[in-house]
């Protein structure tokens, strides 16, 4: 049975070259599809380690897959690993208010400078394990960069690099300790551009046809269509291209983002297809021109629920990070940052949590760190409204993710606070504790290989027997163009 105190061992042999990367990666701060230093650092890192690497996955040239068999190399292991940063929140990691390093720069906002690096660290010791105790299988790092734009795994799974990996243990920063059981929104993106005839606003208006004009209208009628959606569906869009900024001109050219999310793939395209029929009513109306290209699309996700019960029970056994006096108190400071409305959330959350025990609650709230291993729920089906393409390969391949607390509990993803506790003790201490979990959980199933085919058995009842992904075979990474 596997001995977590050895795994242990294994993971402390390579923590710091961990952390070195994680904080590297947090330096470079590299947005999406222009991670070049990112993923360079970890494939340099696995080449010292012995890993065969394939670069340019899907013609994404940041994504790359890095292997190493032993024996008979079956099963195959996956791990994903992101390394993307987020336009805007660049943040000194020791300042306690908002102070970007380079104003209006790029910063790790959703930790995935910890999620690559803990899943380097997951890889490589789980490689130096399979060789000491001469067991058969292939670890396979998947270099997955563009995920919070718009997405890689999708294409690599199009591509067929899931098609012979048997299972995939991945995980994400996150305040809480939990294998979730909710699932993820399917999402769907396209330009819809628009053309219409130039002509001076004063002198000729009759002449113009306004491409602007047909954004707006758009954007009223996607207004209308909120109140005829599911509730769990989303609608959400950006101007790219307003036509230019002279109010004089009737504007001939104008393209606008939509996205559109459900809880599953088929609720998804059935909005999308609705969203469009705004479009080109849009376009009628205004007497001009629309097309749309898709850009970018995610499958839902929901945990394979037999791997998520082995991954519940490594966690359950590492047990959540041990935090310090310090770490407690630097959580205190960055939760103190967030606005007190934000802070009353918070504090309702656990009283529910806690069934409003008052003065569990009030313990929590001056140490905001999760400290506890919150159990899988395993008869859950619940939707969270954010989308991953995570999903993507959850449909090739059984697939389940892991949460690890990197952050003072109620912080908000995507903010400046979230980039410093990228960079701090408390976020590298979370990363650590998710590798050993993972690594845990990759031993736990090679040592009942009938788990696997029993997670394989539960794939196909929920793909049909193969993995269809949500783009046409047409659509390619949108490369400079997200």
């Amino acid at each position: 049975m596997a001995d977590f105190k050895k795994i242990q061992s294994y993971i402390e042999e390579y923590r710091q070259k961990a952390i070195d990367l994680a904080l590297k990666i947090w330096e470079y701060a590299e947005i999406s599809f222009q991670e070049y230093q990112s993923a360079q650092a970890m494939k340099d890192l696995l080449m010292e380690e012995g890993f065969a690497i394939e670069e340019n996955l899907a013609e994404i040239p940041t994504a790359f897959k890095a292997a190493f068999s032993v024996g008979t190399g079956r099963p195959v292991m996956g791990l994903l690993a992101e390394y993307d940063a987020l336009d805007g929140l660049s943040q000194k990691k020791d300042s306690l208010v908002q102070t970007p390093i380079v104003p209006g720069g790029c910063g790790h906002g959703c930790g995935h400078n910890l999620l690559g690096a803990g899943c380097y660290l997951s890889a490589v010791a789980l490689k130096k394990y399979l060789l000491d105790e001469k067991m058969d299988g292939t670890v396979i790092l998947f270099g997955c960069p563009a995920e919070e734009g718009a997405g890689s795994k999708q294409f690599i799974a199009r591509a067929g690099y899931f098609d012979d990996v048997d299972f995939v243990y991945c995980w994400h920063p996150g305040t809480m300790n939990e294998v979730s059981s909710k699932g993820s929104a399917a999402i769907m993106g396209a330009n819809f551009i628009f053309d219409g005839v130039a002509s001076h606003a004063g002198g000729a208006p009759h002449l113009g046809r306004s491409a602007l004009d047909t954004a707006e209208l758009m954007n009223i009628g996607c207004n209308y269509l909120r109140e005829h959606i599911i509730d769990q569906a989303r609608i959400h869009y950006a101007y790219s291209d307003a036509g230019g900024t002279a109010p004089n001109v009737v504007q001939s050219h104008a393209v606008i983002k939509y996205e559109v999310r459900a809880p599953k793939i088929n609720q998804m395209q059935e909005l999308f297809t609705r969203v469009v029929d705004v479009a080109k009513g849009a376009a009628l109306m205004a007497g001009t021109r629309m097309k749309y290209e898709v850009t970018m699309a995610f499958s839902d996700y929901l945990p394979n629920k037999t791997l998520a019960r082995v991954l519940d029970e490594a966690l359950r056994e590492a047990g959540a990070p041990q935090w310090t006096e310090e770490e407690y108190h630097l959580a205190l400071q960055y939760l103190r940052t967030y606005s007190k409305s934000i802070q009353l959330s918070i504090r309702n959350d656990q009283m529910e949590l806690n069934q409003y025990d008052a003065e569990k609650v009030n313990r929590i709230m001056n140490k905001p760190l999760d400290s506890t291993v919150h159990p899988f729920q395993d008869h859950a089906v619940t939707y969270e409204s954010g989308s991953t393409d995570v999903g993507d390969v959850g449909y090739a391949t059984p697939t389940v993710c892991l949460n690890i607390a990197t952050a003072c509990l109620g912080n908000i993803g995507h903010t400046w606070q979230n980039t410093a506790f990228s960079a701090s003790s408390i976020g590298m201490k979370g990363m650590v504790k998710a590798a050993e979990v993972m690594m845990l959980a990759f031993i736990k199933t090679l040592e009942r290989p009938e788990l696997i085919k029993t997670a394989k058995d539960e794939l196909r009842i929920k793909n049909g027997g193969r993995y269809n992904c949500p783009l046409s075979d047409y659509v390619k990474p949108p490369i400079g163009k997200y």
